[in-house]
């Protein structure tokens, strides 16, 4: 039976057996408490005046943690959340970036216990999902040291602070004062790979994790800590290559019907740490502090570089090489504050430090222009972003006009800062051999010209009302106003509610402004590169900041913080303990939308950057544009039926999300860039495609899960949605093509073998689904036979093993 027949098969075992995707923790434990988006100290999910999902601890392990990836199930549980896999993509090989309600990685606000988290240093331009970006690394927060997360559908600038016009995602820390566990997992891909018509056993991937905690004191005091260590090993799906018309000489010609090239994910080795805690002291104060640390090695894949060409000395690479890129990434979160109770007012002052820390290196790389005695490793940089919180909240609840109330205000500061150092200096050298490229292949090292230090202040003032009227009306209203050193201040607001029009029936509704400022990368981030454009010929290029005289003559200008307006209007029922459902309507217009301008190319841009300004070599260009406005619209539905089946509980999720982002108000084409030719474009198809179409706009799934005290019984299908490719090659060559939906059908049975002792197998993609193979047009000569835009990914069926020990 061929795995596109096993769908429906899926779909049957699906409802016959187990586990939910999106909201399982909403399913069965609606009457959780929430304590993202509200003030109020009593709401639940269904409760919120703004969707709001619940995930927990137990969710996300059976979600992701077979490979560790907190990024992974969180893709699996919210069908709001895209976490595509990268390859060939420069920095989104080593850091993956994410995306919710189908918006910009950078418009997404992650908390860890309510305090901001910090971005990723390495910005991401050559990724297509996430592209001039730095995301947050949602892989280096450890998936065992979550107790549960909370993820708010709706902007939120007003509460939280810039950057959380899709969304806010909380992630609430494991706080059990005593008890610990232990947990292994290995599995590997087992796949037909249709291009190279093989059947693969790869990605092996090896997941311990170990945590304990100890009371400290007799009032409530706890101190956990706990560890992961991960190591997964590659996979490969490429073809067979055809080798491209202008690469075919005799010596390239030679390795043709080989597999030059990687597609898939690189090897990854990592630590993971962390530690949570409190301290009472006086009457009602808690002194707290938590902290994460994550150690990541890992590799990426990169173009060819055929035997013969100007790219290698065969002297070196006799049988021509591919490009390794290596990525040693360290990153710390620590924060410490003291919370209780003065007089009527509650308190909540902290200090909140988070630091990324990103080297970029290449092996199997040469300098063809220095010649046969290039090096072949190289570091072609360091970047890092540091963040500095402190805050003080104060809070109170009281009675007025027949309602309860609970008034928070505060305060907060914040420092950012961003630097980027040079790499070694054969990576950016120009050689004595001048008809040869110059810089290390696969990503030239930064030069000292590109090093950036930038730094800035952020102030904020906030205050917000949750109301209760009653049992049928309830409220949340915000304002803040946050001053940013280099653009100014602004005032940004929220007003939500929420009425129950009968009983087990609501309606809920917001409206809100946004405000988020172009990140300090954006801003100054400065790179110079030789690598493959995307018609795949080898071309040297600038990435400018907007304040390099090179951009300010093509027509650069000072970037404007983006704007957006929010609005929601949302159902929600539950009909008595077994079924509750929500739906959700959502419009989110963003005006100056930050994006990265397309690569200006060509003899023109070549001889102008020579005249004017005494670069030689330059042939591409491109700079950070307020590329458009943008409007996305969409829809969230939740389901859930739970009821005893046997002797143990069933319960049946399904999910769906829609959102369809639409252009308007294209920024122009300069003049000066007119100037230099016509047919210059400074947003095209391609970054048009980047934010409208590359993304799937629709995801579904249905989910079932049956326990007992022994066993527990999972199985999810998911229905991933079309998305489109859109390259542009010049001179009308435009190639374009849509990758149809696709199904992935995961399943898990978990046995208890003792109260301590459990033990489960499972597999994800089941059916072995892949993406559409991409046409002639994209897959490069046979190389690269599948995209990365589908969240299925390419690396066919896994299968895992796991067992966990609790005490």
């Amino acid at each position: 039976m061929s795995r596109f027949a096993l769908a429906p098969l899926g779909l049957a075992i699906a409802a016959s057996l187990s586990l939910p995707a999106h909201a399982q923790e909403a399913a069965t434990n609606l009457d959780t408490v929430i304590v993202t988006g509200t003030r109020a100290a009593d709401r639940t999910v269904l409760e919120s005046t703004s969707p709001v999902d619940v995930l927990t601890a137990e969710d996300l392990r059976r979600a992701g943690v077979v490979n560790g990836e907190l990024g992974s199930a969180l893709q699996n549980l919210l069908p709001s959340f895209n976490f595509p896999r990268q390859s060939n993509s420069g920095g989104a090989d080593h850091v993956r970036a994410a995306q919710l309600r189908g918006l910009s990685p950078d418009q997404v606000l992650v908390l860890v216990n309510g305090k901001r988290r910090h971005v990723s240093a390495l910005v991401n331009t050559d990724s297509k999902i996430g592209k001039g970006t730095t995301p947050v690394d949602f892989n280096a927060i450890p998936i065992s040291a979550i107790k549960r997360i909370e993820v708010l559908r709706d902007g939120a600038g007003a509460q939280y602070g810039s950057d959380a016009v899709a969304g806010v995602i909380n992630v609430i820390l494991d706080d059990v004062p005593e008890g610990g566990a232990w947990e292994a997992s290995f599995g590997a891909h087992h796949t037909d790979v249709e291009p190279i018509d093989r059947t693969v056993t790869d990605g092996q991937t090896s997941f311990v994790s170990g945590k304990v905690g100890t009371r400290l004191g007799d009032d409530g005091g706890f101190f956990r800590v706990g560890l992961e260590l991960k190591n997964r090993e590659a996979t490969n799906r490429a073809g067979f290559d055809q080798i491209p018309p202008w690469e075919q000489t005799d010596a390239n010609l030679a390795v043709q019907g080989q597999r030059n090239y990687v597609l898939g994910d690189g090897a990854t080795k990592g630590l993971n740490a962390w530690l949570n805690g409190k301290l009472p002291f006086g009457q009602s104060g808690e002194f707290y502090f938590f902290g994460t640390f994550n150690q990541r090695d890992t590799q990426g894949a990169n173009y060819f570089r055929y035997p013969e060409g100007a790219s290698n000395w065969p002297q070196v690479y006799p049988n021509g090489y591919r490009p390794i890129s290596l990525g040693e990434n360290r990153d710390t979160q620590a924060v410490a504050g003291a919370r209780g109770q003065w007089g009527s007012w509650a308190y909540d002052a902290s200090l909140d430090y988070g630091r990324n820390d990103f080297t970029y290196r290449l092996k199997n790389s040469l300098n063809a222009s220095l010649g046969p005695d290039s090096p072949t490793r190289f570091k072609t940089g360091d970047y890092a972003f540091d963040q500095t919180v402190a805050n003080l909240d104060l809070s109170r609840v009281f009675d007025a006009g027949g309602a309860t109330h609970t008034l928070g205000t505060g305060v907060e500061l914040r420092r950012e800062q961003y630097q980027t150092g040079a790499g070694d200096p054969a990576s950016y050298a120009a050689g004595p051999y001048t008809d040869r490229p110059t810089g290390s292949q696969a990503g030239g090292g930064l030069t000292p010209q590109d090093e950036a230090d930038l730094s800035r202040n952020v102030v904020s003032a906030y205050g917000n009302v949750s109301s209760q009227f009653g049992e049928r009306l309830s409220t949340d209203a915000a304002v803040r106003y946050e001053h940013y050193q280099d653009f100014g201040g602004q005032w940004t607001g929220k007003l939500a509610a929420r009425y129950e029009f009968a009983p087990a029936f609501a309606l809920r509704g917001a409206v809100s402004n946004n405000f988020r400022a172009p990140s300090l990368s954006q801003i100054g981030y400065e790179a110079t590169s030789t690598g493959y454009d995307a018609a795949g010929r080898l071309t040297q290029g600038r990435l400018l900041s907007v304040n390099n005289p090179i951009a300010r003559a093509l027509g650069a200008s000072d970037l404007k913080p983006e704007k957006s307006l929010n609005y929601s209007l949302g159902f929600t029922s539950r009909l008595g303990e077994h079924f509750d459902l929500s739906l959700d309507l959502f419009q989110i217009e963003i005006d100056d939308r930050v994006a990265l301008s397309e690569d200006i190319s060509g003899p023109a841009l070549t001889s102008f950057v020579q005249d004017n300004f005494g670069v030689s070599g330059v042939q591409s260009a491109s700079y950070f544009i307020n590329a458009a406005d943008t409007r996305t619209r969409g829809a969230e539905f939740v389901g859930n039926w739970r009821h005893a089946l046997g002797d143990g509980e069933l319960l049946l999720t399904g999910t769906w999300s829609y959102a369809k982002t639409e252009l308007q108000n294209i920024v122009a084409t300069p003049g000066q860039l007119l100037a230099l030719d016509p047919d210059y474009v400074l947003f095209g198809l391609e970054e048009s495609n980047t934010l409208t179409e590359a993304t799937p706009r629709t995801r579904a799934a249905i989910a079932a899960s049956w326990s007992n005290a022994q066993w527990s019984l999972q199985s999810r299908l998911t229905r991933h949605g079309k998305a489109t490719r859109v390259f542009d090659f010049g001179g009308g060559y435009v190639p374009r093509q849509t990758y149809s939906a696709e199904y992935q059908l995961d399943a898990e049975v978990e046995y208890r073998i003792t109260p301590k002792w459990s033990v489960a197998v499972g597999g994800q993609n089941l059916t072995d689904q892949y993406p559409d193979k991409s046409n002639e047009d994209i897959y490069y000569f046979g190389n690269l036979p599948y995209d990365v835009l589908s969240p299925i990914g390419s690396n066919g069926a896994y299968y895992y093993g796991r067992v966990r020990y609790t005490f």
